[in-house]
């Protein structure tokens, strides 16, 4: 989402003894250690508030180890050198064990749900300003960004398309090889839209420019819209923007996000240690809120208990102890945790039987056997 900084060289392994400190049902380690993104970043910014507020209040001091991409900040989660990554939606990918996932040394990992934050920004394409464009539907035959190597912002792009029930082939297609280079081709008039964060500087530079910028209006009622969207990409959701590029409270934008940062663990993650971290993240929100841009949306309110990853197990019984938690939800978890385990079962299964040694081969065969495996569960085999 923004600009990755050199990984710091110290990092504390998470793995003291837990400290009881006094606040109620709260025990956290003397050190705890997690990866983000990079130092410039929102989410890192936002854990930084975090660790400041776990060491003033509880003693904790929090050590934070920026990744590079996605698969740097994952990797050490995989291996059990931290306990916590405060990730993208590449956690998404990784429980699905699809896109750069999909390789012989990953598969799909037991990911679960500490807490996520829903703040005021949005994701979505942003467009020239000068095309015309309001809604997904007004794509057809537009210049549209797509960037080398990069899984998600495609998959976002072509999430919005259909909404507006296009695909890539009822559009004009221009390559380019980064996020920051999709921009600088809007500007250039080389193409019209690219993927972004609302609250990015690329998009603040494209509403300054002569083609000024817009956002595409995906309305909340438009049930068919949404179905098509979600089907390539369920985890995104309605949202009603008011910070970004020419987005404010009094002019809004009804668009789509997801959350940002996701702090996730590992199943068999210490339950002390979730029980406690959603405590804190719940019941100190009003300590923390103001403390980095984004941070009001850890509140309660703002979690989607329905979401595409399932919460820890001890997050699910903190959420029953405070009422916050319902038969549907149970249900829904319980889809969720029995999809995870009908994929991992499957991947072993597949790496056991001689899969093809070639990597493209085994990859193509991978998504192959995971969606017979997902269809005969009568569960969706795209993703969620």
């Amino acid at each position: 989402m923004l600009p990755i900084a050199r990984p710091l060289l110290a990092l504390a392994i998470a793995t003291a003894p837990l400290l009881s400190v006094a606040a109620e049902n709260v025990e956290l380690p003397n050190t705890l250690a997690m990866t983000a993104y990079g130092t410039g970043s929102a989410g890192y910014s936002q854990m930084v508030s975090i660790g400041n507020l776990l060491q003033n209040e509880y003693g904790t001091s929090v050590r934070i180890l920026p990744g590079e991409n996605d698969v740097s900040r994952m990797t050490p989660l995989k291996t059990g050198r931290v306990p916590l990554c405060a990730c993208g939606i590449a956690s998404y990918y990784g429980s699905e064990g699809v896109l750069m996932f999909a390789d012989r040394d990953w598969g799909p990992q037991p990911i679960r749900v500490i807490t996520t934050s829903i703040a005021s920004f949005g994701l979505s394409i942003a467009v020239a300003g000068d095309i015309g464009v309001e809604t997904p539907y007004d794509l057809k035959g537009k210049r549209i960004s797509w960037i080398r190597g990069d899984d998600a912002l495609n998959l976002g792009t072509e999430a919005m398309l259909a909404f507006g029930n296009l695909t890539w082939d009822d559009v004009e297609r221009v390559e380019f090889p980064g996020y920051g280079r999709a921009f600088e081709g809007i500007i250039a008039n080389q193409s019209d839209t690219a993927f972004t964060v609302s609250v990015a500087p690329p998009p603040q530079q494209l509403a300054a420019s002569p083609r000024g910028i817009t956002w595409l209006k995906l309305d909340p009622e438009d049930k068919e819209g949404w179905a098509r969207l979600q089907k390539v990409a369920p985890y995104f959701q309605p949202h009603t923007v008011t910070s970004g590029a020419s987005i404010s409270k009094d002019e809004p934008w009804i668009g789509s996000s997801y959350p940002y940062p996701i702090l996730v663990a590992n199943a068999d993650s210490d339950p002390k240690l979730a029980s406690s971290l959603i405590r804190v993240f719940t019941e100190d929100h009003d300590k923390y809120k103001d403390g980095a841009p984004g941070n009001a949306g850890y509140n309660i309110n703002n979690q989607n208990m329905q979401w595409v990853i399932p919460f820890h197990d001890a997050v699910v019984d903190y959420y029953k102890e405070i009422g916050h938690w319902t038969d549907e939800m149970q249900a829904h978890q319980d889809t969720l945790v029995k999809r995870q385990e009908i994929l991992m079962e499957t991947w072993n299964t597949f790496v056991s039987d001689n899969p093809p040694s070639d990597q493209d081969a085994f990859r193509s065969r991978w998504m192959e056997v995971r969606a017979e495996a997902l269809e005969a569960a009568d569960m969706n085999p795209v993703f969620f």
